[in-house]
């Protein structure tokens, strides 16, 4: 006997963020249509089905401008980018009309196009297409791959993900470097009371948590279990009190913690951040970027200096 589900209304955007939760990696997925011109999009719906006989698929959305072709193909490739090539992934998410013309390209074995410097590429012969809902399930059959030692490009909540960058920033840094979390609890953001005004966690390093004076040493003697996510914002301070290369990752409180009354630590909503009570220009503008893009659900990471930088662009996939 079978149990009956009621099911409820799905907020579809509150969904889509939903899914955004988990990491997954930026594809470009390619074909030469019937005229013989090339044609691609951005996706990050893939994975590997099969290993014998070896199978990938995608996911195509019937709304897309690209299905027609996808839906009817004999053969395809899909090119996994590596983190170097955020411009291919928004070339192929945008509306260009040439946009094999702006990246660098070839054929293998079926004559999809596959893009050069990718981490790795699957050239395939259409396997099945299955329909699913508003959209349709891509399988392909692995004709030929090819796959290098390049970083993949990531994508999570909204941003690009750059696996390596964590670690680049940290060792460029040096020992003058003062590293940070943007703490969420379920309450709210986490904040110290310093004597030098309104601050967030911070260390001298990362870790490990038995040194003090690093990031992950301060956190434990807050009584604080946190998972640091991504990278936030890597910029270097000219003045304020503390000078020098400043590194802050965003992340999340993992225990159950009550701040203790007259203590350092206080749980502050986003909504009813004291920003008067920061006299760190840098880390409260920081911070306003933050709560902007916390309530976008689209984060980039800030290089720069406390008075110019870029925020890594975001571009939409489909």
């Amino acid at each position: 006997m079978t149990e009956s589900i009621n099911a409820q209304a799905i907020d579809i955007a509150e969904f889509r963020r939903a899914l955004g939760a988990f990491v997954t990696g930026v594809t470009v997925v390619t074909t030469v249509q019937p005229d013989g011109s090339p044609r691609g999009f951005t996706a990050n719906s893939f994975t590997s089905v099969s290993l014998d006989p070896p199978l990938i698929l995608v996911c195509i959305a019937k709304t897309a401008s690209s299905y027609a072709v996808f839906s009817q193909t004999r053969h395809f490739a899909v090119s996994v980018l590596a983190e170097d090539q955020k411009a291919v992934s928004g070339v192929f998410a945008s509306k260009a009309p040439d946009k094999f013309a702006q990246v660098v390209w070839h054929a293998r074995v079926t004559g999809a196009p596959v893009m050069d410097g990718a981490a790795a590429s699957f050239d395939c012969a259409t396997h099945d297409v299955v329909d699913a809902g508003d959209h349709i399930i891509l399988i392909g059959r692995v004709v030929d791959f090819l796959h290098t030692a390049s970083s993949p490009l990531g994508y999570c909540r909204g941003a690009y993900v750059n696996f390596s960058l964590s670690l680049d920033a940290l060792a460029a840094a040096g020992p003058s470097a003062r590293v940070g979390a943007i703490l969420e609890h379920r309450d709210g953001l986490v904040l110290l009371d310093t004597p030098e005004g309104l601050r967030l966690p911070t260390g001298v390093k990362l870790e490990p948590e038995s040194d003090p004076r690093s990031l992950q040493g301060v956190l434990a003697k807050l009584g604080l279990k946190a998972h640091l996510d991504f990278l936030f914002a890597v910029f270097e301070a000219k003045g304020g009190p503390t000078p020098g290369v400043q590194i802050y990752y965003r992340g999340r409180v993992k225990n159950d913690i009550v701040p203790q009354s007259g203590g350092a630590m206080r749980i502050v909503p986003l909504t009813q951040i004291p920003w008067d009570a920061f006299r760190d220009d840098a880390v409260r503008s920081m911070l306003e970027r933050y709560v902007r893009e916390r309530s976008e659900d689209a984060f980039g990471i800030y290089v720069g200096d406390t008075e110019a930088g870029t925020v890594q662009p975001l571009a939409p996939t489909h």
